[in-house]
Parts: C-alpha cells; structure tokens; sequence
C-alpha cells in the first residue's frame, strides 16, 4: 500500500484512494486488489459469460435509493429500515413492500391471487355483495370452512364478524330492522304486554 492513503489496483493500474476499494479482511491491508470499478466490471464480465444478465449501475443522488422492483428512485424515508443489509434499507420501497405484503396475504389466508379477487368483484357488479352500494374490499369467508363468499365493503364485513357469522342472529337483526321483531309493549307505566 502507497503512503498518502493510496493504493494502486492491480487492473487498471491507476494509483486510487483506499476509499475506492472494497475491504478484504483475508488480505495485508484489508483491501482488494482491484478497485471497486475494476471489480465491477470484471464481475458484469464473468456474468455475461455465464449468460446472466447484470444490471447496469444507476446514479442516484445523496440520501435516495433506487427501487428495483418499481424502478423509481424514492428519498431513504421511503424505505423501511434493515440492519442486515449494507446500506441500511430495505431491498424494495415501503409502498412495493405493502404490495407485496397484500399479495401474499391473499395468497395465504384465501388461496386467491389478485387478479382472481378482481374477476369476484367483477361477477358482483363491482359492488358489495350485501349493501349492493360501497366498493367490495375485503375478501368474505367462512371462517369453518375456508370458502371465499364473495368481497365485501367494510362495513358489511365488519358486521358479518360481529354477528360472528350465524345466520339465525342475522335474520333476527333483519326482522328487527324491518320492524317485526317481537317487542313488548308498554301499557302502564311499568307495565309490558307482550306480542302473542
């Protein structure tokens, strides 16, 4: 290694800042011997040969990461964070993440693929299969079952959960909204007449 923090690398020949080579804990001064343009190259090289495509380096600026699944280069507070990884970030950005993370969750829990959820919101008119009026959302099933019902709109769905899905309570519910549900009757103060 040249005094003045430099070292020259051994394919181009080019006397470079340490701060242009990769560490090498294996070698004397910590470094590799090709500079980190070298390296590339000769990697971008050795994967060509292979038949493999490399992706091209792309120039993003200070404080940005490019999203290789959307292609967008988006400012680091559009990443989640992971320690893991060498700078820091997430390989994808947190809106491709979410995506992803919605895919899967329909995958997992109801064996649907989005584009099979969209062919059942198509077969519903586009609307909630209950209230007939909001957009359908959230995939409906039968929690002994398993079976996708249909899709629904928040609220219709939240209250499918609530009447914990059994069909007597609903029916009560309905009846009781129509205005036929067996009341009592108030005849006295404190005094009730209940329906025959």
């Amino acid at each position: 290694m040249n005094g003045g923090g430099s070292k020259k690398c051994s394919a181009c020949q080019e006397s470079l800042p340490v701060g242009a080579f990769a560490a090498n804990r294996s070698r004397p001064d910590g470094l590799q011997v090709n500079c980190r343009e070298c390296a590339a190259e000769y990697h971008r090289r050795r994967q060509e040969g292979r038949g493999k495509t490399v992706r091209g380096k792309v120039e993003v600026p200070e404080g940005h990461k490019l999203c290789r699944t959307c292609g967008e280069i988006k400012p680091h507070s559009e990443w989640h964070r992971n320690a893991t990884a060498s700078d820091g970030l997430s390989t994808r950005c947190k809106a491709c993440r979410a995506a992803q993370s919605r895919r899967d969750h329909l995958k997992r829990h109801y064996g649907l693929t989005e584009a099979e959820r969209d062919e059942l919101i198509v077969s519903q008119g586009g609307v909630c299969c209950i209230c007939s009026a909001a957009v359908p959302e959230h995939v409906d099933h039968c929690h002994k079952t398993g079976r996708v019902r249909g899709v629904l709109c928040f609220s219709c769905n939240a209250a499918l959960g609530q009447f914990k899905d059994r069909p007597d309570a609903i029916r009560r519910a309905a009846a009781y909204v129509e205005g036929i549900a067996w009341k009592p009757t108030l005849v006295a103060p404190g005094v009730y007449q209940l329906p025959s």
